[in-house]
């Protein structure tokens, strides 16, 4: 047995709790994490617990994870800005927090001070940052090092990450597919074991597509539930919240512990295990806007289903819950950010943008604003009072389970943002056609990798709640990691 699966099952032993981190009993001596590939395997909380333990060093864990990001990084293009001076530096101080140690990445469109933020835009491709998010700041506090800037496509606005300032992340489950966006980079860093956890944020499902994509944890957690990320203060609908993509629920658990705030909803605190409450859940399939869904995908989401009615939940299955007119008015919202976003630039730099500057799929969205604007009130009116729709239909069920995205990870190119604006716009709608009603409700939910297609790809599985009813969502997390584990799954690529 390793000394990776030795710390393993006693970390798993010791639960999530952040209080934890320096206990469970995992001694040093015959179990001591030792090789790079050994602590490839560590969670966070597994690493951080080694590090509190005195096992393994911080210096030790950031060194190895430089050495894995140096090792991979070639073959899946995951990184735009490394830093792993500074954070080798970062290592070797007596810094505090409960994940001191950890190795991670923070996402290329979030600021962290001194360091460069390209927003995945040639446009911005010598921005370095002044200013930093207060999410970003209580992001480090855990003691967590960033080795640096993870991919993401122009301005987080498509669903692979696929740029021509960085080129194409690749997916290490296959090469030849894309690892989702806009938490692409950050997916792809986890997935491969270079580091246990990463950055990420999701705008209309861009955490919950790169996890599903990679065969990884993502939650995206209810509005105001963790400290403000970077923001417009101007914006109507709130849709961007911010969290991690992770390998084990507990990892995802814990760092909602670490990162919640007060706020009018209650109190989640630390969830450690599943829940003996049975609920009713709905099991909605087919996309509203009535465009197909790959039989591999429906079957996982089945057969998730049938997991829980065995555990004794009540598992009813229905249509689309929400209209499909809502997926409109979402473009033209997603448009309209776009066209601000270069209206800015173009203010700031006092030129006008050209193909040089900005990909053709952010130029066909600003276009597409520009004809339909006159819509954009109404349009915007009705996505603010969406979250009343949303809260309505769960009067008559506890959680939704739908797939995260109708088909497998897509082939590299398929969503390339050069492509033609109307064959790409259809192959979006087609392809995320379940996860920005969540971000307009304001509302968690959580993509669990609990499946694979018929040629290996991961297929997650999406639960979603109401507001605040995270704690809910991560309960069902862990009882489905227990019936249906994903541990033993590893990737094409690994470090």
């Amino acid at each position: 047995m390793s000394a990776y699966q030795v710390n393993r099952r006693c970390a798993l032993k010791a639960g999530a709790a952040v209080s934890a981190l320096a206990a469970a009993g995992c001694g040093r001596g015959d179990n001591a994490p030792g090789a790079s590939a050994d602590l490839a395997g560590l969670d966070a909380i597994a690493t951080a617990q080694a590090i509190k333990g005195g096992e393994l060093s911080a210096a030790e864990a950031v060194g190895a994870a430089i050495d894995r990001a140096e090792a991979v990084n070639p073959q899946i293009n995951a990184i735009v800005s490394p830093y792993f001076d500074s954070a080798r530096e970062q290592a070797t101080q007596n810094a505090d927090g409960p994940w001191f140690g950890v190795p991670s990445f923070i996402k290329d469109l979030s600021n962290v001070i001194g360091q460069r933020t390209a927003y995945g835009s040639k446009a911005f491709a010598n921005n370095v940052a002044a200013t930093q998010s207060d999410f970003v700041t209580a992001y480090l506090n855990t003691g967590m090092i960033s080795l640096g800037k993870s991919a993401t496509p122009e301005f987080g606005l498509t669903a692979t990450t696929e740029t021509s300032l960085a080129g194409d992340t690749r997916n290490p489950w296959d090469l030849n597919h894309s690892a989702g966006g806009s938490s692409g980079g950050a997916a792809a860093l986890v997935a491969s074991r270079v580091v246990p956890v990463a950055h990420a944020s999701d705008g209309g499902g861009s955490i919950r597509i790169p996890a599903s994509c990679c065969g990884l944890v993502g939650l995206k957690p209810s509005s105001f539930r963790f400290p403000e990320p970077e923001r417009r203060p101007d914006q109507p609908v709130r849709l961007s919240e911010h969290g991690v993509v992770s390998r084990t629920v507990r990892d995802t658990a814990a760092f909602f512990a670490m990162m919640e705030v007060e706020s009018d909803l209650p109190k989640v605190g630390l969830v450690e295990a599943p829940s003996t409450a049975r609920g009713k859940i709905a099991v909605a399939i087919d996309p509203a806007a009535g465009t197909g869904v790959d039989p591999d995908v429906a079957a996982a989401v089945r057969r998730t289903a049938d997991v829980l009615s065995d555990a004794g939940h009540d598992v009813v299955e229905i249509g689309p819950p929400f209209a499909s007119a809502v997926g409109q008015d979402f473009i033209l919202y997603w448009a309209a950010g776009a066209a601000q976003t270069v209206g800015d630039w173009e203010a700031a730099t006092g030129r006008k943008a050209s193909y040089n500057d900005f990909e053709a799929w952010t130029f066909g969205l600003v276009d597409y604003f520009n004809a339909y604007q006159g819509s954009a009130v109404d349009a915007f009116v009705r996505l603010k009072n969406f979250a009343r729709d949303w809260r309505a239909a769960f009067n008559n069920f506890d959680v939704l389970l739908t797939p995260v995205l109708a088909v497998p990870p897509a082939p590299i190119g398929y969503l390339s943002p050069s492509a033609a604006f109307p064959v790409l716009l259809d192959r979006l709608t087609r392809y995320a056609a379940y996860t920005f009603y969540a971000n307009l409700a304001g509302a968690p939910s959580i993509s669990l990798p609990l499946a694979q297609s018929e040629n290996g790809l991961p297929l997650g599985v999406m639960a979603s709640a109401v507001q605040g009813g995270d704690g809910a969502l991560i309960e069902l997390a862990y009882e489905l990691e227990e019936a249906m584990p994903w541990d033993a799954r590893t990737p094409g690529v690994v470090a």
